[in-house]
């Protein structure tokens, strides 16, 4: 039977009791001690008035093991707050830095990112010091000076390249050293690749000549040393096909002086006979004057290996030389020529045929005209062969 008055320490145990069980409803706690539940509600009702409302006071309706429960669920829920949003940083960080983690990356990312999350948050983050991170902000004018420099360089490389796309780096490094720029090649490849430009690359050769066996002993006096230590000594020719439309084709003959690397003698025409390479042979003696004494290379075919090939060089005095039959290698001077004349005359604008047979002559013959008066060439410390052959000239004049 219920009791009709209960005392007063009774009733804090009963409301204590409650308090105590975080959860729990007023009607179990009342069953449990035997109560009406009305009566225990009047009772935790009262308590609750009783309990100071400053601000030093405990909150209303808490006992010490709930404050503290909740003040550890705080905790928590600020400790997951944060990690989510060292998540969101880590996700913004991924995007911005585009597969790149570079320092000065993430260095952009905490000054961009920093009146959302905060320096010394991000720094954390992301594994950087403050001290580093100020430092660099310090610099930043400095960086600003150093950009402008490179867009303006940027523009000149740019406007070089689309003069002539066949040009890499070191073409392009060449032409603005002589323009009065003191620049490193590898700042214009790093400009170069920031702008997404490049030179026009080799592309799988063709082989055009046929292996013949030679009608007579002829050595290969080069041995694969393609140098010279003076002009008009020692050449080098090959036969390259160029391809026109509707399945026709035209063949270039060249004779190329290993000094300047100049084409000093080219014939074309429309067939492989021996007269092409003959012709060749014939107007690079007119422009040198005489070939007497010199020496021509050139790979093992019919044509180079003929009689009457043979006749003409001995009637212009020129002592022919012949690589290893099937063998690319041997003549690899001439070879690498026809590459370039064909990754920048037609591959290099993303043709595989010329319209016509003129406009084959004419791109040809343009290019072979710029090839010895102003392309630069590697093996001449980036001057052109016509060039490199005048300064020689006036070297030896001066000396």
């Amino acid at each position: 039977m219920a009791m009709k008055h209960y005392p007063a320490e009774f009733k804090a145990d009963a409301v204590a009791l409650y308090r105590s069980r975080p959860g729990v409803t007023i009607a179990q706690i009342a069953a449990e001690l035997g109560l009406n539940r009305e009566t225990l509600r009047n009772w935790i009702r009262r308590d609750d008035q009783a309990r100071p409302t400053t601000a030093t006071a405990p909150a209303q309706g808490r006992t010490p093991r709930r404050e503290s429960l909740e003040q550890e669920n705080k905790r928590l829920r600020a400790q997951v707050a944060e990690l989510e949003t060292e998540r969101e940083i880590l996700r913004r960080a991924a995007a911005y830095f585009a597969k790149r983690d570079e320092v000065v990356s993430r260095f952009s990312f905490v000054q961009d990112f920093r009146d959302i999350f905060g320096v010394k948050r991000l720094c954390r983050v992301l594994g950087l010091s403050r001290s580093g991170f100020h430092a660099w902000e310090q610099r930043a004018s400095a960086r600003a000076e150093r950009a402008a420099r490179d867009a303006e360089l940027t523009a000149q490389i740019a406007a070089i390249h689309e003069a002539d796309p066949a040009n890499g780096s070191p073409r392009i490094t060449a032409e603005l050293r002589e323009r009065g720029h003191h620049v490193n090649h590898k700042r214009v490849e790093r400009l170069m690749r920031a702008a997404g430009l490049q030179g026009i690359h080799l592309r799988t050769k063709v082989r055009t000549t046929v292996p013949a066996p030679s009608r007579e002993p002829v050595p290969d006096l080069l041995e694969r040393d393609f140098t010279a230590d003076a002009s008009n000594i020692r050449y080098v020719g090959d036969i390259t096909y160029l391809p026109v439309e509707w399945g026709r084709f035209l063949y270039l003959a060249t004779v190329i002086d290993l000094y300047s690397r100049r084409l000093v003698g080219w014939s074309i025409a429309d067939h492989m006979r021996t007269s092409l390479v003959a012709d060749a042979l014939e107007a690079a003696a007119r422009e040198r004057g005489s070939l007497d004494g010199a020496v021509f290379h050139s790979v093992h075919c019919a044509q180079y290996t003929s009689a009457e090939f043979a006749a003409v060089c001995g009637r212009l005095g020129v002592a022919r030389s012949l690589g290893a039959v099937g063998s690319s290698a041997d003549n690899a001077a001439a070879e690498a020529f026809n590459a370039t004349l064909k990754r920048e005359t037609l591959q290099g604008l993303g043709l595989k045929r010329w319209p016509t047979v003129r406009a084959a002559r004419l791109a040809v013959f343009s290019w072979i005209g710029w090839h010895n008066t102003r392309r630069r060439h590697s093996a001449n410390g980036y001057l052109s062969p016509l060039v490199y052959e005048q300064r020689a000239v006036r070297l030896k004049l001066a000396a």
